[in-house]
């Protein structure tokens, strides 16, 4: 009996091992993009040639634990709230206030300052700590 022998070599690539590191790399690429930036929203924002910058005036409105009612550390009556914020805002253009409300409030003591500045057609923004 005679045995042949293939005389022609085939060239083999062994790629058994490179699933295996290329699902590493991409678990460890995962992993390292959620640690670096786990809640960041990029943007491209568009650029102009020239910029304004306008100068607003920073009102505060703060209600503290017991609902008395500070606009820029000046002391006001819950029902003069309406009278005070149209006096301090007379001549600002686009009001804008900062409210700072104790979180120990009720969730309705802060919709009746929001009520307040919509009906004033002003706008709030909610200050919050870290």
């Amino acid at each position: 009996m005679k045995f042949r022998r293939k005389t022609k070599f085939a060239a083999e690539v062994a790629t058994s091992s490179l699933n295996d590191i290329m699902f590493f790399l991409l678990l460890f690429f995962l992993i390292i993009s959620t640690v670096a930036n786990p809640n960041v929203i990029k943007l491209l924002l568009p650029k102009a040639a020239s910029s304004q910058q306008l100068s607003k005036k920073q009102v505060t409105l703060s209600v503290d634990d017991q609902k008395r009612y500070f606009i820029d550390k000046t002391p006001i009556a819950a029902e003069n709230l309406e009278m005070e914020l149209r006096s301090v805002l007379k001549d600002v253009a686009e009001p804008t206030i900062v409210v700072r409300v104790d979180k120990t409030l009720a969730v309705q003591d802060l919709v009746d300052v929001l009520q307040t500045g919509a009906k004033l057609n002003i706008k709030m923004v909610m200050a919050t700590s870290k």
